[in-house]
């Protein structure tokens, strides 16, 4: 398996997940009009990579603005994440980060810890 990167764009995230490390980068903006299109190899490369149980994930957000498109993906790759902690025994950490002064941002955070039962860790910057 390979890690994955994808470089980001105005309106696209830049994405990176290691296999060695098992963190996950996703930061920047994220509003484009064909979301499940752009996902697609993130959930791919997820899927392939949770097939091994036990795995230590660490998933970090760092996102400045996304739309109601791009943040159900969101949700769907923590929800992934979250059967593989339940059904495999992983171990996965998310961290989202925040800008101090962004509460759309911080808010958004706190939701998603409310919506998965993963270590979510909400961290001002």
């Amino acid at each position: 398996m390979e890690n994955l990167s994808i470089t980001g764009l105005d309106y696209i995230p830049r994405v990176n997940m290691d296999v060695e490390t098992g963190v996950l980068n996703i930061e920047g903006e994220s509003y484009h009009e064909y979301t499940l299109e752009f996902f697609e190899p993130i959930f791919n490369w997820l899927r392939e990579y949770t097939k091994t149980p036990e795995k230590k994930i660490e998933l970090n957000f760092r996102m400045s603005y996304f739309n109601t498109s791009s943040s159900r993906r969101f949700l769907e790759i923590m929800n992934l994440l979250e059967e593989y902690e339940k059904e495999k025994n992983g171990r996965v950490t998310v961290n989202w980060y925040y800008e101090k002064n962004d509460l759309d941002m911080l808010e958004s955070g706190e939701e998603y810890a409310e919506d998965v039962k993963l270590e979510f860790n909400l961290i001002a910057y």
